[in-house]
């Protein structure tokens, strides 16, 4: 079994220097935490996976395509592979759970 706590995953993202640590990879899927700063540009570009992104903690906003939305802790949004998202208008430190499938970048077609 892979068993995760959330403040042990956050601990190892911040030791890591990086905005994003992936912590679980299985063919089908990857699972990472991302942090973005207060003000943080998020410069992601599309990816050729679909994409569930759950708000651990922080505000902000997400632009999917045209559409943009308020996040806070609880929400929960998906995004289709290959469409440009990013997020903006960071209020709060967020911590995002962050759900490919199939794995980031694993060559498989979804």
């Amino acid at each position: 079994m892979d068993a995760f706590e959330i403040s042990e995953v956050t601990a190892s993202q911040q030791q890591s220097g990086e905005a994003y640590l992936e912590f679980l990879r299985v063919p089908t899927m990857s699972l990472g935490l991302y942090a973005l700063s207060v003000g943080a540009v998020d410069q992601q570009q599309p990816h050729s996976e679909d994409e569930v992104y759950y708000i651990v903690s922080g505000r902000g906003q997400i632009r999917v395509e045209h559409e943009d939305r308020e996040v806070q802790p609880g929400s929960i949004v998906f995004v289709p592979a290959n469409i440009k998202h990013h997020f903006h208008s960071i209020t709060e430190d967020l911590n995002i759970l962050v759900f490919f499938a199939p794995a980031e970048d694993s060559g498989e077609e979804v």
